[in-house]
């Protein structure tokens, strides 16, 4: 194997220790071409689909990229943001809050964040930390549950990025926070809030709080996958930070993809179950995404409201993810300040000078 050329750094010591926050990745551009780059990747990792490669590049290639390419390149678009895709516009601005608020408190700490799939790559911000002199690096994913198709496959591309390199830095490695009191009450935080401004929906009347996390297929929950009690914990320990019963608040999945039977119950035929007993209001809150995206914004906003209102549905509420709010911020830094524990990450003092 050949290494990374690389040359002698002359780290400083307050710059020995960075945070990188891993979030899964997004098209460059929505544009059918750039989609089909993103899906490409996206979908040849074997962590994502367990299928013969052989096989699945011929369906990949031939058929899923070719059709799938067009239609996700329109959804992109419908979400799109004057700068840039919503995920990575939300993940730059987590990032920007987690760096000042390390800053503020004394840590001497860079925070860069990279995709799993796109850009910026996971190898190229690890070799960016490690030129910047960066000896011990904290992986930080952006996925409060642990899954094989998420964290997993984050890990494994830094550990990739590691064989490379010739003089690897520490890595420490967050493998999930789905029961972390900072983060339950960052998820309490953002549905009162919402709640707060949009009213609280009449549950004695009939409506309905529904927590919608990102699915997968069955088969890996069989093989020994944690992310679906995981998901299980955080909803019930979120649905009793808010006060309510399992009657006032469901429990689904949703993004299923593929023939395959996922993990149940579906958010799209339970929304239109909702709609039919002519439910007045649901709101839907996907405590699974740190930041919106496209499965958030158009898939719950869009395509999952409508079914719902066609189904006999009246009023459809989607609650916004943690993005860069105060309390998800103020988690996120306490997670990575408990992770940091004994690594050399506050500014020396300058000798000399005054206590």
């Amino acid at each position: 194997m050949r290494f990374d050329l690389e040359r002698p750094s002359q780290p400083t010591a307050s710059h020995r220790v960075a945070v990188l926050l891993i979030n899964l990745g997004t098209p460059d551009a929505p544009t059918p071409r750039a989609v089909r780059r993103y899906l490409a990747q996206f979908l040849s990792d074997r962590r994502v689909v367990e299928i013969p490669p052989v096989l699945w590049q011929i369906i990949l290639r031939l058929l899923i990229l070719p059709l799938r390419g067009r239609t996700s390149a329109k959804k992109y678009a419908s979400v799109w943001l004057p700068e840039g895709s919503p995920l990575r516009v939300h993940t730059e601005k987590q990032t920007e809050g987690l760096r000042h608020l390390l800053q503020i408190n004394g840590y001497a700490v860079p925070v860069e964040y990279a995709m799993r799939y796109g850009t910026p790559s996971i190898p190229a911000m690890l070799n960016q930390l490690k030129l910047a002199g960066a000896e011990r690096v904290l992986l930080m994913p952006m996925y409060p549950q642990y899954s094989s198709s998420t964290t997993a496959t984050a890990f494994d591309a830094a550990f990739a990025a590691l064989r490379r390199m010739r003089n690897q830095p520490e890595i420490r490695t967050v493998r999930h926070y789905a029961d972390h009191p900072s983060y339950i009450a960052a998820l309490a935080a953002q549905v009162q809030n919402y709640w707060h401004v949009h009213g609280r929906p009449d549950f004695a009347a009939g409506d309905r709080l529904v927590l919608s996390f990102h699915g997968v297929p069955k088969r890996t929950l069989d093989l020994g996958d944690p992310y679906h009690s995981q998901c299980q914990v955080t909803a019930a320990l979120l649905i009793q930070a808010l006060g309510l019963s399992t009657v006032e608040c469901r429990v689904t999945f949703q993004s299923r993809f593929g023939r395959a039977e996922w993990l149940q119950p579906y958010t799209a035929p339970t929304l239109k179950e909702l709609g039919a007993a002519c439910v007045g209001r649901v709101d839907v809150f996907c405590p699974g995404f740190t930041a919106d995206c496209l499965e958030t914004i158009e898939e719950i906003g869009m395509e999952v409201c409508e079914e719902f209102k066609q189904a006999g549905g009246k009023v459809f509420h989607r609650i916004p993810c943690l993005n860069s709010s105060t309390a998800w911020i103020a988690a996120l830094g306490e997670i990575v300040a408990q992770n940091l524990q004994g690594w050399p990450v506050h500014t020396p003092p300058v000798p000399g000078a005054s206590s």
